[in-house]
């Protein structure tokens, strides 16, 4: 059966297309959040100190990292498709439960839901994406993956502001949700289908070797990998304190709701964006030297963030930071590929989405403890000295290639 199986985007082009779709309504439940959360929590729970509005991205991380692991083991054994649809129905409540909810533990709860679901949904549509095109253009690939999901984060955070500002921060904004839960679940069950059978066409003509342990080589061993690791886990720590500081800069500022919504837009529509170009240069230009870059570029942005407090200063920061994860974020993805054997690769992307969406987590605690201890500002610098940090260990540790 696998004779007659061609791999390549361009030969695979509709499936493709499809996952891609499906990756936007997976990129949209998360937005929802985006840029109203602290604002909920204060407004409809009395949840005002940091740590504690910080609770829901730590139960988003903690939960996804586990789901990403899981999802790369149990590809294999039951399906990419079969996974991804599981996802869609744990999506289906989680509106529902932000609409409803009369205690902040509630909302934890929808986090903790939405967490499983993304681990599930988005690592099943990369590995099918891997599947399909095979070793060439996988770095377009990943970038038009990445792209549908982050440029969706940042339409629908800008939709959510913009809802919230007009009509109220609940429940209008979460309606949002159910269409994209009922749409994502229903195109992944009627027009998806599932990959498996391209991963064994090109394992038959793959020579890069095997791992002894694909978790441990991908964590701490394999110099490329755990670099590629390292760098998820500290890109995904500065999201998580961005998702939920930038907000509470922008209100102690006295931003509107839609003026916070737009500059909390620009980062994740720009991260989307400047993955359609971003993939396709990791074809074609050193996938280590990207990644220094673009790590480098984050780190600086962020300092800037505590020095600045015009809409114009506030809003170029949200598009370098955007423009720096865009260069690194198809690359990691693309480079654990190139990495690995199409057998274990779903183990190894696994294993390193485990890690780098731990750093959602990570960065939540470490700056909601800082900023609760020494204030805002200081937990912004912290995460953006390790950002900078993270770029050295990439340009000391990981192997040219």
């Amino acid at each position: 059966m696998t004779n007659s199986i061609k791999l390549g985007l361009k030969e695979n082009w509709q499936q493709f297309t499809i996952l891609v779709i499906v990756n936007a309504f997976v990129g949209g439940m998360v937005g929802l959040e985006r840029s109203i959360f602290p604002q909920f929590a204060e407004i409809e729970f009395g949840v005002a100190t940091t740590s504690a509005i910080l609770s829901f991205i730590i139960a988003f991380g903690i939960t996804k990292a586990i789901a990403n692991y899981f999802t790369g083991r149990l590809a294999n054994k039951f399906g990419r498709k079969n996974l991804l649809i599981f996802g869609w129905i744990i999506a289906l409540p989680i509106p529902f439960i932000l609409i409803y909810a009369n205690h902040w533990n509630w909302v934890v709860f929808a986090n903790i839901l939405l967490g499983i679901s993304q681990g599930f949904t988005w690592s099943s549509t990369i590995v099918m994406k891997i599947d399909l095109v095979g070793e060439k253009n996988r770095g377009l690939a990943m970038g038009l993956n990445e792209f549908a999901g982050y440029f969706a984060v940042g339409i629908v955070a800008f939709l959510t502001g913009y809802i919230a500002d007009n009509f109220g921060i609940t429940p209008y904004p979460f309606y949002l949700g159910i269409g994209i839960a009922v749409l994502g679940l229903l195109s992944s069950i009627f027009f998806v289908k599932d990959t498996r059978v391209f991963m064994h066409k090109e394992h038959t003509t793959n020579t890069t070797e095997q791992l002894s342990n694909v978790f441990i080589e991908t964590s701490f061993k394999n110099k490329t990998l755990s670099s590629i690791t390292q760098a998820g886990l500290v890109n995904n720590l500065n999201d998580g304190m961005i998702w939920g500081l930038l907000p509470m800069v922008l209100l102690s500022l006295n931003y509107s709701t839609e003026n916070i919504g737009i500059i909390a837009a620009i980062y994740p529509t720009v991260w989307g964006l400047g993955q359609l170009f971003t993939g396709k240069m990791a074809d074609h230009y050193s996938k280590k030297a990207m990644l220094f870059w673009g790590m480098l570029l984050q780190g600086i942005a962020i300092i800037i963030i505590p020095y600045s407090t015009t809409f114009f200063e506030l809003a170029t920061i949200s598009a370098l930071l955007g423009l720096g994860t865009a260069i690194v974020y198809p690359i990691f993805l693309a480079a654990i590929a190139d990495a690995t054997t199409p057998t274990q690769r779903a183990e190894s992307i696994g294993s390193f989405r485990l890690w780098r969406d731990l750093g959602y987590a990570i960065g939540a605690i470490i700056s909601g403890i800082t900023a609760d201890v020494f204030g805002i500002d200081y937990a912004i610098l912290l995460i953006g000295g390790i950002t900078i940090l993270s770029s050295i260990v990439i340009k000391t540790r990981m192997p040219s290639n």
